[in-house]
């Protein structure tokens, strides 16, 4: 099995192995993944959703995609309240799956950071572990926050635009009039200031967004 290893948790989950190893992935069941094995992917049945804050305190940004009856705005937004960096439909067959898949393993692969620790403030981040520490505070996200943070790391003190955001998070995927980037901004920042530590990520009114200590000084007219 050469391709990424994809943990099935569920009934649902688990019957989609012929078909996810025929598409060159190393499905694995939960008895057969050792300790210390980090999976590439989890896909999770509905039933199995109570285990996602486990599953994010054990494998950190690692795609968590879990299994919805329907496909609306509701169960949308239930899917990112819990936790799951996205959803997929069992009562449909395997190729929308296999492509919210690929996408999610490809922003992984596109997070080619140096191994050296990040910082900014007190906010430290290994991107060898994928470790994410507000001080002393562990700090959990799902791989798109993560990866939304790793662009405005790499870019710290300077203005990161809408257009950028969408291109390197997104791969422009999202309609440039959707507020999903505005969403996740208010994720990174409920979840960095969640032990009562001060602002990092900064809007810029009609620019973008900033990452760094204090509010940039902008002049009126500058483009990121």
């Amino acid at each position: 099995m050469s391709g990424p290893q994809v943990l099935l948790l569920g009934a649902e989950a688990e019957a989609l192995a012929a078909r996810l190893e025929a598409s060159g992935y190393a499905p694995v069941r939960e008895s057969e993944l050792a300790d210390d094995t980090v999976p590439g992917a989890v896909l999770l049945s509905a039933s199995e959703e109570p285990r996602i804050g486990e599953l994010r305190a054990r494998y950190g940004s690692v795609p968590l995609l879990l299994d919805q009856g329907d496909d609306t705005i509701e169960a949308r937004a239930h899917c990112l309240s819990s936790g799951a960096d996205d959803f997929w439909l069992s009562s449909l067959g395997p190729s929308d799956l296999l492509m919210r898949l690929r996408l999610h393993l490809d922003i992984g692969q596109r997070a080619n950071v140096p191994a050296q620790l990040m910082q900014v403030g007190d906010l430290v981040v290994n991107p060898m572990g994928r470790q994410v520490k507000r001080g002393s505070r562990p700090v959990a996200l799902t791989a798109r926050e993560y990866q939304l943070l790793l662009l405005l790391l790499e870019r710290k003190g300077t203005v990161v635009s809408r257009e950028q955001i969408l291109s390197h998070v997104w791969n422009d995927q999202q309609g440039a009039a959707s507020n999903v980037i505005e969403v996740y901004v208010r994720y990174l920042r409920q979840k960095l200031e969640d032990g009562g530590e001060r602002r990092l990520i900064h809007t810029v009114r009609g620019q973008g967004y900033c990452l760094s200590e204090r509010m940039p000084q902008i002049q009126p007219g500058a483009t990121p």
